[in-house]
């Protein structure tokens, strides 16, 4: 097993040390970590959240670790990051990764309710924190890269439930500091309570799957370090019998590097991509798109008139469980090419309101939503990094105008400025929380390294 691809991951989480993240890892995981916390903070108060927290408020157990946006609330540490992590992915709202996945949310919470967990003595500090959330997520982009199939937009699984679970196994166990053993038998526990299919994207299920990934990586790195053992060589790849390769159709495992000189971090080498508005990424590409098309029509006609539009043509990659013509909730708006392009067009931006029940009904938004053609050009493949938005408005009078996107801005080729960022994350975290805690926040998460207690968080 130390030979294995399997023994590499173990023997990586195991040593990996805080001298081994370089300052462009520790800037951005930091900023990864206060943009999580606020999309987090802002989850909190969505009805998908409140159901989750209740199902876990029917269980009594040995209550420690907090809650989003719900000051005196206590769960235990397993139920806490499962409702913590609901919250981040309820609206949608969370940082995306190429190969695709949400990498934060199936990590943070389960440190953070683990930092609670542990005994005074034996707390963590920022820079063990720090270090747990990087080995979470080198773990998640390592285990994408083995599968072309990754790089695509999802078909089957979604991905956070699959990846997610390992890597919130990995970071969990990096904090409770478990031996290359033990790590390894987290791995093999967690891929046995990893994956969920994508058809439930688009419905209040899909914020389980992060609240899953988080607990149950949690929960496994737990099961490990009281003994419980698993496949050593889960992440290989066995002909005749599948371990993590079940999951995907092309699967070729390569061991990871032991950190140190000869490793560099994924996160190193690319940055991540953090959300301008509540909804599925792809539709950054189309807003943009949207916005870009609608300031050209406001030149032209000296402002916005649905009526001089006879057709709303968008080009967009192919990938069904984001071509949604007419939705009916919340979650269908935030999966919808269509909603999103209208919704720009008619309000000049996406934001929080935006997906709320009067916003979708409306009828001037229904009106353009009928006048919406789809076409999927070859060249626009179901891959962010490759992938393109373009709004086309065919007039009446026969003229053409047109909207294209290559790059929205908070892509991990444009990413947002700290102000963008700072903005952000103030504007979510207002919503449950007043300002002085919200600039505590920001400094606590700002000098994580010299924190002596995670806990704090």
């Amino acid at each position: 097993p130390e030979d294995s691809v399997t023994g590499s991951f173990a023997s990586f989480i195991a040593a990996a040390r805080p001298e081994h993240l370089s300052q462009t890892v520790r800037q951005r995981s930091k900023r990864m970590i206060l943009d999580s916390i606020g999309v987090g903070l802002v989850g909190s108060t969505t009805r998908v959240f409140d159901i989750a927290l209740r199902y876990c408020r029917m269980y009594s157990s040995v209550a420690v670790s907090s809650v989003y946006g719900k000051p005196g609330v206590k769960l235990s540490p397993t139920l806490a990051a499962f409702t913590n992590g609901v919250a981040t992915h309820s609206m949608d709202f969370d940082d995306t990764w190429h190969p695709a996945t949400h990498p934060s949310g199936a990590v943070l919470p389960a440190l953070l309710a683990a930092s609670q967990m542990l005994p005074p003595n034996t707390k963590p500090n920022g820079l063990d924190f720090l270090l747990a959330f990087n080995v979470g997520l080198e773990v998640q982009g390592r285990l994408m890269h083995f599968s072309t199939e990754a790089h695509d937009i999802p078909k089957r699984f979604h991905p956070p439930s699959v990846v997610g679970t390992l890597g919130s196994a990995a970071a969990t166990a990096k904090l409770l500091s478990l031996s290359s053993a033990q790590c390894r038998h987290a791995l093999g526990i967690a891929a046995s309570l990893a994956g969920a299919p994508m058809a439930n994207a688009a419905t209040q299920a899909k914020p389980l799957h992060v609240g899953n990934a988080t607990r149950l990586g949690l929960e496994a790195a737990l099961l490990a370090a009281r003994g419980m053992e698993a496949n050593p060589l889960i992440l290989d790849d066995i002909p005749g019998c599948s371990g993590f390769s079940a999951f995907y159709g092309v699967y070729q495992p390569k061991p990871l590097p032991a950190p140190g000189q000869h490793h560099e971090f994924l996160l190193e080498k690319q940055d991540i991509a953090f959300k301008r508005f509540p909804a599925h990424l792809g539709m950054h590409w189309v807003v943009d798109a949207a916005l870009s098309v609608r300031n050209l029509f406001i030149n032209y006609a000296g402002s916005f008139s649905p009526s001089l539009i006879r057709t709303i043509m968008l080009k967009i990659p192919v990938s069904k469980y984001i071509n949604r013509p007419f939705p009916s909730s919340e979650h269908q708006a935030r999966h919808s090419f269509q909603f999103n392009a209208c919704a720009a067009l008619l309000d000049g931006e996406v934001g929080l309101g935006s997906f709320s029940e009067s916003s979708i009904q409306r009828q001037e938004l229904r009106e353009l939503l009928d006048k919406v053609v789809v076409e999927h050009p070859e060249d626009n493949v179901a891959n962010f990094d490759k992938m393109y938005g373009e709004v086309d408005l065919l007039l009446h009078s026969g003229d053409v105008l047109t909207g294209k996107c290559d790059t929205f801005y908070g892509h991990w080729r444009k990413p947002l400025s700290k102000e963008s960022l700072l903005k952000k994350f103030r504007s979510n975290a207002s919503h449950v929380l007043p300002e002085e805690k919200i600039e505590a926040i920001i400094t606590l998460v700002d000098n994580l390294e010299h924190l002596s207690d995670s806990s704090q968080l």
